[in-house]
């Protein structure tokens, strides 16, 4: 499926944009941003690919959304209750309540490909995935971190393969995301809007926070 130009472009996400409540189960109210971020992410989920949930959580939907809808699904996160997937139902069970986990618990198996790891130093071979997936991550990195990461994003990642991702800002300074882009290898996939718009989604936590989206690809190769 081709995507539009619009929903490629990188930019704040908006009250005024889609978004969804559940997403293989019941998303809670305290998720200011997931509903709107998951619902962006959806359209770039394909049948054919193999895709990667980076930083993935515990207790986050997605890896299954991605395990239900991709070819193969990967996830890692830095947390070793990735490893237990009775450790992943009590996590749920806890977040989001007890049908929730008994979801999870009758319509997956213990065989997913989760694994404890930074995504600072992926436990993938190069250009295996044809997209890869950075939920809400950026912000809790340091600057040298995130770059670590995005360079492992780009190892990992096919030639035409994407990299989608939201972050917090202001957080994440957008100047010094920009430079981040351009020094680890990436492109924006289409327009990018810098502008914070009147509408844009936010939440009054931490001290006040926005959500970027960002649609990216690996730099074409230069060809001498």
């Amino acid at each position: 499926m081709s995507l539009s130009q619009e929903h490629l472009e990188s930019r704040f996400i908006k009250f005024s944009d889609p978004k969804i409540n559940k997403l293989v189960y019941p998303l809670p109210t305290t998720w200011w941003s997931r509903p709107y971020e998951y619902q962006w992410c959806r359209a770039f989920v394909n049948a054919q690919h193999t895709v990667l949930d980076a930083a993935c959580g515990i207790s986050h939907p997605f890896k299954f959304y991605l395990t239900q809808q991709s070819k193969k699904a990967y996830a890692c996160d830095s947390d070793p209750l990735i490893c237990s997937f009775e450790d992943i139902l009590r996590d749920i069970r806890t977040d989001i309540g007890e049908a929730a986990a008994a979801k999870i618990a009758s319509e997956f198996e213990d065989n997913h490909l989760f694994t404890q790891a930074s995504i600072t130093a992926l436990p993938y071979e190069d250009k295996l995935f044809n997209t890869i997936f950075c939920i809400s991550v950026l912000e809790h990195l340091q600057p040298d971190h995130a770059m670590e990461a995005l360079q492992e994003f780009n190892r990992t990642l096919q030639d035409d393969g994407q990299l989608i991702l939201t972050l917090d800002y202001p957080t994440v300074n957008l100047e010094f995301f920009q430079t981040l882009v351009h020094d680890t290898g990436f492109d924006f996939c289409a327009g990018t809007n810098f502008d914070l718009p009147s509408d844009a989604l936010h939440t009054d936590q931490w001290g006040g926070l926005y959500c970027f989206r960002a649609a990216l690809k690996k730099q074409a190769a230069v060809i001498f």
